[in-house]
């Protein structure tokens, strides 16, 4: 009870925390939502200058869209840094009656709008005189870095990130070998095989094996890292390769942050499968108590056998799983895309196609275990195989010949066929098996004779129970013979065979100690004039053959 008191304490504060991280997650996902749709509302489009951002429109200025203003403004700074032979100091500032015109003394490089000092929410003026320093600043910065000193100052800074580089692949190359001949060499010390009672996990040497593949795998990672660190910093040095290197970059952080944003957004769907799946961890384990219960006898259901409570568990089991399954699925990533539907449509039609006749034998299965048709132990007979069953699935069922031949026979096939079980009377319904014989013997021979020997070869017999006592059915009378049926019990219905064996050997004795001959009727009907059929050692010292019956009338006489 106050186990079950701990689980249901703990499935309580899982759920509770569950649900408030999802409900916070759910709210932080909101506003970023609504801060998203408000930033595509206000979309800007920005003026650069060697991968630099200098300033953004988001009005028209005469009909002409943001976006292509921002490309041609672009477009005409590139070209003014690039030429050497105009000074930076010739660009200015040049009022117009529409506005503001930025431009060198032969090259217009852009104009500054009433619309866009009231998009910027400043006087025209100040705008301008904000875009003239950032572009002279861009373009001072732009010729700065392709000066021939920052040429060899980025040869410089190569050479020396080349050589820390080295050293540091270098220390690496040294570092691990060293850690794995250490481990190597103290394994007795470092490693113990990791048991669970008596069932070990993980033994001294396959620890060693995992560390070192980790070991090793770290190695690389590491060695990846400092490459992909390496190569955008050597092109970063040089102004024709620095916007490539900046895009490595921007393409790794890129990725980072729209994983990590992707993550967030999936969160709530993640949540929902979390919760899915603890209830269903839960309901897993609450009906594990409940059938062990009736496994156990400790809890009883009126026409609920305990043999049924562990194969009605692991239905009950996968019942569960296959809702919750249905439950998740919804809520994976790509659910409704077409390659997602397709595997979907594809294993459908490999197990509608594929898998019937396995669908049969489950059916059997549980056909054969719900109606106790037999239990491992049992001997049985199904069609044309009798043994032992030594083991019961879902699938099929195993038996044990007499000669030790293992058969197994698919579950479709028991239920479509009928099965004889020797050892269920004793536990169904407290009865010994009954083992019953037919001899057929003469009109000349005196029945109680008769019965009183087939009772005593029943008696001498190993395992035959003498409560419930033998007994002896006359079960015909035919034209030559009389039919006999011995009928004795045994508590041993595994070893019935071998009981038939000695039940025939004691009938012969029993039979021939009281001078009874056993033969068939056509054996009879040659009889007079020939040897009796009991050995020697059972007759009288004084036995002749008798003579052949000669019949003349009314009178018979023996020659």
């Amino acid at each position: 009870m106050n186990k079950f008191k701990k689980h249901l304490k703990l499935f309580i504060s899982t759920v509770l925390i569950i649900l408030g991280v999802y409900f916070s997650t759910t709210i932080s996902i909101n506003n970023q939502v609504l801060a998203s749709e408000k930033t595509i509302t206000n979309q800007t489009f920005p003026v650069s200058l060697d991968g630099k951002t200098l300033f953004s429109f988001s009005s028209n200025v005469t009909g002409i869209p943001p976006k292509t203003r921002a490309q041609r403004v672009s477009k005409s700074i590139e070209k003014i840094a690039e030429d050497f032979t105009i000074d930076v100091n010739d660009i200015e500032a040049i009022e117009t009656e529409g506005g503001i015109l930025i431009s060198s003394k032969d090259e217009w490089i852009m104009s500054v709008t009433p619309g866009d000092a009231k998009a910027a929410k400043v006087s025209i003026e100040n705008l301008a005189a904000n875009y003239l320093k950032k572009i002279k600043e861009a373009i001072t910065q732009y010729r700065d870095k392709r000066s021939p000193e920052r040429t060899l100052t980025g040869i410089a800074d190569t050479i020396l990130s080349t050589v820390v580089v080295l050293i540091i692949l270098g220390l690496i190359n040294y570092i691990f070998p060293k850690i794995h001949e250490y481990s190597d060499r103290y394994r007795v010390v470092f490693f113990k095989p990791l048991r669970i009672q008596n069932w070990q996990i993980l033994s001294a040497d396959q620890q060693a094996e995992l560390f070192w593949k980790t070991l090793k795998i770290i190695r690389w990672l590491i060695i990846l890292g400092i490459f992909y660190i390496y190569i955008p910093l050597v092109l970063s040095f040089f102004p024709s390769t620095e916007r490539f290197g900046r895009h490595v970059f921007d393409s790794f952080y890129s990725s980072l942050q729209l994983t990590w944003a992707n993550l967030i957004k999936y969160l709530p769907n993640l949540f929902n499968i979390l919760i899915v799946c603890v209830l269903t961890y839960y309901f897993i384990r609450l009906s594990n108590a409940l059938f062990k219960a009736l496994e156990n006898g400790s809890l009883v259901l009126p026409g609920f056998y305990k043999d049924w409570a562990r194969p009605t568990y692991k239905l009950t089991a996968f019942l569960i799983w296959a809702l919750a399954a249905a439950i998740i699925f919804p809520y994976l990533p790509g659910f409704n895309s077409p390659a997602f539907q397709g595997v979907s449509i594809l294993l459908g039609a490999i197990v509608t196609f594929g898998g019937a006749s396995t669908i049969s034998n489950i059916f059997g299965g549980f056909v054969t275990i719900y109606t106790r048709a037999f239990q491992i132990g049992d001997r049985i007979t199904i069609g044309e195989y009798s043994g032992v069953v030594i083991e019961k699935s879902i699938l099929s069922t195993r038996i044990c010949t007499l000669n030790n031949e293992i058969v197994t026979i698919p579950n479709s096939t028991i239920v479509a066929s009928s099965i004889t079980n020797f050892s269920a009377s004793l536990r169904d319904i407290s009865m010994p098996l009954v083992l019953h014989t037919t001899v057929t013997l003469g009109y000349d021979l005196p029945w109680r004779k008769i019965h009183q020997a087939l009772i005593s070869a029943a008696l001498a017999t190993n395992d035959i129970l003498q409560d419930p006592a033998p007994v002896v059915w006359q079960t015909s009378l035919d034209d030559f013979y009389v039919s006999y049926e011995l009928r004795a019990y045994t508590d041993k219905p595994l070893k019935f065979k071998i009981i038939y064996t000695e039940l025939h050997q004691n009938i012969q004795d029993k039979c021939n100690e009281v001078g009874i001959e056993i033969m068939s009727p056509h054996y009879s009907a040659l009889r007079d004039g020939n040897q009796t059929t009991i050995p020697v050692s059972y007759l009288d010292k004084n036995y002749q053959a008798p003579g052949f019956k000669i019949e003349h009338g009314t009178k018979n006489q023996q020659v």
